[in-house]
């Protein structure tokens, strides 16, 4: 069943406004303007940024890889990003955060590239088989990383980009991620392209497409994403998992009309996430990517479970 998008459109706008009014309501201290300014502004901000960009990051990996159940977190393209920072932040420790993002970008682009690679490599790979691989690639890469800041003293700062927090974001640290707000209105001007590069690349090729530049592209914009999202923030499990999948199953699979209705939802979810993660025990304050790890499993299971459901019948 597929629902009018322009009708939904307000409700949806008015719902992400006032999860916006009250993350900036919501907090220890008293809603002074200086607190205003400072903190609870720039911390909407970049929850309004990173979720919307991350969600989309997570739709355009699910395109490129042609497998609904993979996202940056689940093929190694977060912790090629977390790595890239780690190596930085060892070799070159006064680097400024600009550079760093660089290096993470570069390492998250390699990661990614690297897990396409090899699952193209695989014969007639199952539904699982992707994100099964891009598991285990993770996994190793994490290793390294964990064995690195094990042994130089770094444990603590890789925790922190493996976990998400917006504990952190004040102003003048969280303005990189208006970078990837930009980049996620580029994708929006090439949806198409990569509309018809999910159907496959012979096709794309068929339909007159650079399929290479556009693959490229892709690739850019999740890597991109992935190293702003880690530096500033961290990582943030499942989000561009099961945002792409839930707009899908209302939305159709035409990317130019889900696109901006996946940045949407997943604005609308970390949000919800970052304030439950302030108010269950406040004045105590949990990770979203905590919180979202358990929201998102939950939602995951449930995407399982109807979706096994719908093939036995």
């Amino acid at each position: 069943m597929r629902f009018n998008s322009t009708t939904l459109l307000l409700p949806a706008v008015l719902t992400l406004a006032a999860l916006s009014a009250v993350s900036l309501l919501v907090g220890v201290a008293d809603s002074e303007w200086r607190i205003m300014v400072v903190s609870r502004i720039p911390r909407t901000v970049a929850i309004l940024l990173s979720g919307a960009t991350i969600a989309v990051a997570g739709l355009l990996m699910q395109l490129l890889a042609r497998n609904r159940f993979v996202e940056p977190s689940t093929v190694g393209t977060t912790e090629s990003a977390a790595l890239g920072l780690l190596l930085v932040t060892l070799f070159f420790p006064a680097a400024p955060i600009g550079w760093k993002m660089v290096a993470a970008s570069l390492t998250a682009l390699a990661g990614t590239a690297l897990f396409l690679g090899a699952i193209r490599r695989i014969p007639n790979p199952g539904l699982f088989t992707v994100p099964l691989v891009g598991i285990m690639l993770g996994s190793v890469i994490g290793a390294v990383a964990t064995f690195i800041a094990y042994n130089y003293g770094l444990l603590q700062s890789l925790g922190s980009w493996q976990l998400g927090s917006y504990a952190g974001v004040l102003r003048g640290r969280y303005e990189l991620l208006w970078i990837i707000g930009i980049l996620v209105i580029v994708s929006y001007v090439a949806a198409d392209r990569f509309t018809i590069l999910g159907l496959g690349h012979s096709y794309a090729v068929n339909a007159g497409i650079n399929a290479r530049a556009v693959e490229a592209f892709g690739l850019a914009v999740v890597a991109v994403v992935s190293a702003v999202t880690v530096t500033v923030v961290g990582a943030i499990p499942f989000l561009g998992l099961v945002v792409p999948n839930l707009v899908s199953a209302v939305m159709g699979d035409n990317t130019r009309r889900s696109l901006p209705w996946v940045a949407l939802v997943g604005a609308m979810m970390c949000m919800v996430c970052d304030i439950l993660g302030r108010t269950i025990r406040f004045p105590y304050e949990m990770p979203v990517g905590t919180v979202m790890g358990v929201l998102g499993a939950a939602i995951f299971l449930a995407i399982l479970y109807r979706r096994n459901a719908r093939v036995r019948c």
